[in-house]
């Protein structure tokens, strides 16, 4: 009799693709400060 070999789930595309929305969130967000500050300096100057 043989045996069935099992195949190891494949998991690998998807902390990938946590980890690219992660990081499109922190720029994102620091590119949205960087903005509003730049508009505060242009307003009260």
């Amino acid at each position: 009799m043989s045996h069935v070999k099992k195949k190891p789930p494949m998991m690998k595309a998807k902390p990938k693709e946590e980890v690219n929305k992660k990081a499109l969130v922190w720029i994102a967000s620091i590119f949205v400060v960087v903005v509003i500050v730049m508009a505060l300096l242009l307003i009260f100057t």
